[in-house]
């Protein structure tokens, strides 16, 4: 007997247009973004506000991308970064995925590089246009 991997709950009707029900509807579709419940996305976004470093959050984006099909971005964004709101940290649309996760998981991050503000230096440098001068 193979038990399946429990799926995250349906939002109530109304609150959300993540569009689950017709991700399940649809045979053929990447389900991997259903398996995020809502107690894994606490881990998760547990996980993302104590980043440690640079490479940390990496690897944090390519885990969400092999495990649940979510294509995150973080770089500094286009006009000149005085903040951490300065970064763009972007999520790729992907059916399936909860309008408030969508959004909580940048606040993670934001809050992550807060903390760590190193982070954050690391990521400008790593994008610095005089880097290789």
């Amino acid at each position: 007997m193979t038990s399946t991997p429990p799926l995250r709950q349906p939002c109530p009707p109304g609150v959300c247009d993540c569009g689950r029900e017709q991700l399940l509807d649809t045979l053929g579709n990447d389900l991997r973004i259903l398996l995020l419940t809502r107690a894994e996305e606490k881990r998760l976004l547990e996980r993302l506000e104590n980043l440690e470093s640079l490479s940390d959050l990496e690897k944090m984006q390519r885990r969400l991308h092999e495990q649940l099909g979510i294509h995150l971005t973080v770089a500094p964004g286009f006009n000149e970064v005085r903040s951490m709101r300065g970064i763009g940290i972007h999520i790729a649309e992907l059916p399936g995925l909860c309008r408030k996760t969508r959004l909580a998981i940048p606040t993670a991050i934001r809050r992550g590089l807060e903390k760590r503000p190193e982070i954050a230096y690391s990521l400008l440098n790593a994008h610095d246009l005089f880097r290789d001068i």
